[in-house]
């Protein structure tokens, strides 16, 4: 069980993946404004802490509405994640709730990294997505796709630390490693994630693995 840490030392520790210095106030021009950030909820500072101590590089995203059924609620910003040694970086991958964010450390650090080692022999470098949010149906319907709360991730590739990149499209139907390393990872996802969907699912999920959270377990 992680640690409760107090609200400061989680917002230290979130702003702290961002890196950086403050740069000193401009002796003359106007001033402006920061948006207001939505106060967190104790669900929040507690999603927070635990993605923290994942070792996670992240910041925290203010609240923002799009439209009927578009928003990004309780997200955060996440650039890398805690592996058993290290970092993994995780690319191209926009706002994405907390929950969604916490849920995909541990399956980068124990599902993927981990295969990466057992079945390809080299350990994970990053992982490419491709996005999380975006305000749009559910393919065919008139349902908003969990990608209009930032609740769901498209993970297209994973590049290795000796250099070899691991893409759904391609490996999907690779050499036999790359088959076995895609379908162990897949079934990992399926333990954490609500709904997973893959190239086995339909054309839509040829190049991509769709990973959501919830309480559900569609596994496709």
């Amino acid at each position: 069980m992680v640690a409760k840490l107090a609200l400061p030392v989680v917002l230290s520790l979130a702003l702290a993946g961002c890196g950086g210095s403050v740069a000193p106030r401009a002796a003359e021009g106007p001033r402006v404004s920061a948006p207001a950030r939505s106060p967190i909820s104790p669900d929040g500072k507690l999603c927070l802490t635990e993605l923290a101590a994942q070792r996670a590089a992240f910041s925290p995203l203010p609240d923002r509405y799009h439209g009927p059924g578009c928003s990004v609620v309780g997200a955060v910003n996440l650039t890398a994640v805690g592996a058993d040694a290290g970092r993994l970086a995780i690319t191209n991958l926009g706002p994405l709730t907390c929950n969604a964010a916490t849920t995909l450390a541990g399956w980068a650090r124990y599902g993927v990294d981990r295969a990466a080692r057992q079945i390809l022999g080299s350990p994970l470098r990053s992982i490419e997505t491709m996005g999380s949010y975006a305000c749009r149906n559910v393919g065919g319907s008139s349902r908003r796709s969990a990608h209009a709360r930032a609740d769901a991730i498209d993970i297209g590739a994973f590049v290795l630390a000796d250099g070899r990149r691991i893409t759904v499209r391609g490996g999907w139907t690779g050499s036999r490693e790359e088959r076995e390393f895609l379908r162990v990872v897949h079934r990992s996802a399926c333990k954490r994630f609500g709904t997973v969907l893959g190239p086995d699912y339909n054309a839509a999920h040829e190049d991509h693995l769709h990973l959501e959270p919830g309480d559900g377990s569609f596994c496709r």
